[in-house]
C-alpha cells in the first residue's frame, strides 16, 4: 500500500468540514484564545491524566499512535479546508502530543509527585514546541498533516527523554 494512501485515506473526505475544523481547532481553543497552542497543550495534560495515566506501555503506545494517526488525518484535511499551510488555529497537534511527554512515567509519579512532573513536562514541551531546537523545525516542512503533527510528536519525545534524565539524576 502506498504511503500516500495511508496518510490520505478516502473516507476522511466524507467527514463534514465543520467536524474537521472543530476537532483540528479544539472548538474555540484555536480560534478564540490567546496563545492557542499553549492552551491546547494544557488541555492535553488533562487528556493524559484522564486517558493515559496508569496504562501499561503497550496500551499507552497503541492509544497514542491511534491519536497521532487521526490527528495527522484531521490536521491534513483542516489545512485543505482552510487553504493555508499549518495555520495557527490548528492546535490538535499540541493536544495529542502532550501525553507522549509522559511515556513510561507510571512509577515516577508515586515517587516524585504528579503535579511537579506534569508542570515540568508542560514547560519543557512548550519550549521544544515553540523554539524547535535539535532540527525539529525541519519536520514542519513535511507535507500536510504529517508536517503539522510530527514536529510536536518529536518535541514530546525530546521532552520525555529530558524528563527521564532529570528524574534519574536529580530525583
Amino acid at each position: 500500500m502506498k504511503i500516500k494512501k495511508i496518510l490520505r485515506p478516502d473516507w476522511i473526505k466524507y467527514v463534514p468540514k465543520v467536524w474537521i475544523l472543530a476537532l483540528a481547532t479544539l472548538g474555540p481553543v484555536g480560534n478564540k484564545l490567546f496563545a492557542p497552542g499553549t492552551w491546547a497543550a494544557f488541555i492535553g495534560l488533562w487528556f493524559y491524566v484522564l486517558c493515559f495515566r496508569g496504562l501499561c506501555f503497550l496500551s499507552f503506545f497503541c492509544l497514542a499512535a491511534l491519536c497521532v494517526y487521526l490527528a495527522i488525518l484531521i490536521c491534513d484535511r483542516a489545512e485543505h479546508h482552510l487553504e493555508t499551510r499549518d495555520p495557527e488555529c490548528i492546535v490538535l497537534d499540541e493536544f495529542v502530543a502532550m501525553p507522549i511527554c509522559f511515556l513510561r512515567f507510571h512509577g515516577h509519579f508515586e515517587t516524585h509527585g504528579l503535579w511537579g512532573l506534569l508542570l515540568l513536562g508542560f514547560i519543557l514541551f512548550r519550549y521544544f514546541d515553540i523554539w524547535k531546537p535539535l532540527g525539529i523545525y525541519k519536520l514542519q516542512d513535511l507535507p500536510g498533516g504529517l508536517g503539522i503533527v510530527i514536529d510536536d510528536v518529536v518535541a514530546a519525545l525530546a521532552t520525555n527523554v529530558l524528563l527521564h534524565a532529570i528524574c534519574h539524576y536529580f530525583c
